[in-house]
């Protein structure tokens, strides 16, 4: 992944890849993604203290989006919202493409959760799992170029690919229909560059008030839950 996103790093950008040693290997289920919310906060805690600018988080479900948010002042991106939001520049309508039925669920509610049931024209599964997606890389590019052509006829301006795992097939898919098909990962990349440099500039970062209250360290210490310090 490293390697793959290099390419589309600014200059200035210095990126690192974390796996977690524990814990799922995807989370193509609620459970799964429940179990590693708390892994993805420790990291933005690390990543915080070690003088990073940004976190970018690795799945398209978002999860802890809005939990390392409230824990951190770091600029925090994930796929999804970083995805849909470039979409709604590129085009009025837009379709999200996912491997298997089972995603969908969670991935509607969060497009709920932002407000963009209207600017959404549909999910199209493509019926492979996530270790699925890079076994036969020919087959997968074939249902997924059959999926963009159906969304395509339903009225989407722009295709995002659903899961962070579909990385390396958007141009070609692209360059066959015309229209901008996002690959989540690099959206979440340069989503983040950019905050960073507004921040940078401008002092923009995500508010402290309501959403993003942070709890209270008195609370955190008392509790003894010294990793979201």
């Amino acid at each position: 992944m490293k390697e793959y996103l290099s390419h589309y790093t600014e200059p200035s950008t210095k990126l690192d890849v974390v796996s977690f040693k524990s814990g799922p290997h995807h989370l193509e289920y609620y459970s799964y993604d429940a179990l590693v919310v708390p892994h993805i906060l420790r990291e933005v805690k690390s990543a915080e203290k070690a003088g990073y600018d940004a976190c970018i988080i690795g799945c398209f479900y978002d999860p802890g989006l809005r939990e390392a948010r409230e824990i951190s002042n770091l600029v925090v991106t994930a796929p999804l919202e970083s995805s849909t939001s470039l979409a709604l520049s590129l085009g009025d309508k837009f379709s999200i493409i996912v491997g298997r039925k089972k995603w969908i669920p969670l991935m509607m509610s969060r497009v709920r959760e932002y407000g963009l049931e209207s600017r959404l024209t549909s999910f199209k599964d493509i019926e492979l799992g996530v270790h699925d997606l890079h076994r036969d890389e020919s087959e997968t590019e074939k249902r997924l170029l059959r999926a963009v052509e159906e969304s395509i006829r339903e009225g989407a301006e722009v295709v995002i690919l659903g899961c962070t795992v579909f990385f390396g097939f958007y141009r070609d898919v692209q360059e066959r229909y015309r229209i901008p098909v996002i690959d989540p990962i690099i959206a979440s990349l340069k989503h983040a560059e950019q905050y960073v440099r507004v921040k940078e500039l401008c002092g923009w970062t995500h508010s402290r008030i309501y959403s993003y209250e942070p709890p209270p360290a008195s609370e955190l210490e008392r509790w003894k839950l010294s990793d979201l310090l």
